[in-house]
């Protein structure tokens, strides 16, 4: 996906993010973060995006810590968050290509990261606003789905700190029913090694359209929303193991 899709999806799911809060409530509970109520999700996600703002416009080059929670709730938070969901956007929109800052996964460049980033942050949160709703949430768009599994397997799981791990070399394959995109999962002892390729025998593999296995893989669905075939085990693990957490 390129910068401008990137950030036309971050405007458009922060948007949805922010109509599921205000028809829910502040008080409603968020059935995909336990123990979460809509008012917690508008802070949390309303705080991340400001402190991504703040590395673009500032050209932070090191990590910085972010500027906490505000003390907010009902109209005052949600117009908070919208706030700066949209100084996020202008601001993405508005740095140069040449942009230097910090950043935390590999990436063409700092506003490719930050846009990218910044999307699939917005889109796993508008899920979980949309699941204090009663008709549910609906399903990522299969290009930014596919985009952010591609993300989180080839990026944030390769990361050291990665705890999908297995005591022996093991495979699981991800698959897009209607995008046509395959990920191949080597697990070991070590941190996954992710190929976009369907080479060689799989233990297990996960597939269905691209939007629930964002979902799943994002923890967002229960594993039996896609389908399993071949050592269920793997997907369990994944389910285990794989939480991405605010640090």
């Amino acid at each position: 996906m390129e910068i401008s899709e990137h950030l036309a999806a971050l405007d458009r799911e922060g948007r949805a993010l922010a109509e599921a809060a205000a028809s829910a409530g502040p008080d409603a509970p968020v059935p995909t973060c336990p123990g979460w109520r809509v008012r917690d999700l508008l802070r949390h996600t309303g705080m991340v995006h400001r402190w991504a703002t703040a590395f673009v416009r500032d050209g932070h080059t090191d990590y910085r810590p972010d500027g906490g929670e505000p003390d907010l709730d009902g109209d005052d938070l949600l117009a908070w968050f919208r706030e700066g969901h949209a100084l996020l956007v202008d601001t993405v929109r508005a740095a140069p290509d040449d942009l230097d800052c910090w950043t935390f996964l590999p990436t063409p460049s700092p506003r490719a990261f930050w846009a990218r980033r910044q999307a699939h942050e917005t889109a796993v949160h508008r899920l979980d606003a949309q699941s204090a709703l009663a008709e549910g949430p609906r399903p990522v768009d299969a290009t930014l789905a596919a985009d952010g599994v591609d993300e989180l397997l080839s990026a944030f799981h390769a990361r050291d700190r990665s705890r999908v791990r297995t005591p022996e070399p093991r495979v699981l394959r991800i698959r897009a029913t209607d995008t046509g995109d395959v990920w191949t999962v080597r697990l070991s002892a070590d941190a996954p090694r992710t190929t976009r390729d369907a080479e060689g025998p799989a233990d297990c593999e996960l597939s269905g359209p691209a939007g629930r296995l964002y979902a799943m893989l994002w923890n967002r669905l229960p594993q039996q929303a896609v389908t399993v075939t071949g050592d269920a085990s793997l997907a369990r693990l994944w389910r285990e193991t794989s939480a991405i957490t605010w640090s």
